[in-house]
């Protein structure tokens, strides 16, 4: 199969007149090559099974064979790298009686500033509806200042309702006085 994909390989180059269809050639033989990989690790899948029949009967106590099942199993990229990924994170499983549920969770920094945050606010208002600071004295005096105000100006209002009732009063007294 290897000598055909050469010979293919050699033919389409012979027939390339320009680089793009060298390159569709070059990509032509790298999909064999891949079929190829493909066939011979399905044939090695099946070895594989094989081997699995032959391990369920007893051991016939020859060594030889242990050594072509090891290299049957090798085929392929497997056998050219024997390190697994450093990217990949094993995951780390707990069973039931090792997760503590007494243990209090331990909180991120931004969630503990949050609700300090919060705690500080409802503090503050605490405080604020009692009176006790800046904001709320300052509130309190503009409050009586404003209260005082409105006061004279409803006395203010009083007397002269007192006044215009008074000379309203004494203008009917000479209008009636006139008319008799």
């Amino acid at each position: 199969m290897c000598g055909l994909i050469v010979l293919f390989y050699n033919v389409l180059l012979s027939v390339c007149v320009c680089w793009c269809v060298c390159v569709c050639a070059r990509m032509c033989c790298h999909l064999l090559y891949v079929l190829q990989q493909e066939q011979e690790e399905e044939e090695a899948g099946g070895a594989a099974q094989d081997d699995k029949a032959e391990e369920k009967l007893p051991p016939s106590g020859s060594d030889d064979s242990d050594d072509e099942n090891s290299q049957r199993r090798r085929a392929g990229v497997e056998g050219l790298i024997e390190i697994e990924n450093p990217n990949r994170v094993a995951q780390k499983s707990k069973k039931v009686t090792q997760i503590e549920l007494d243990e209090p969770k331990q909180l991120s920094r931004r969630e503990r500033e949050e609700i300090e945050k919060q705690k500080a606010k409802e503090r503050y208002m605490k405080m604020h509806l009692a009176g006790k600071t800046d904001q709320a004295k300052a509130d309190l005096a503009r409050l009586a200042i404003i209260r005082k105000q409105r006061e004279e100006a409803a006395k203010k209002k009083e007397e002269e309702k007192k006044a215009k009732e008074a000379a309203a009063a004494a203008a009917r007294g000479i209008n009636s006085l006139s008319l008799k």
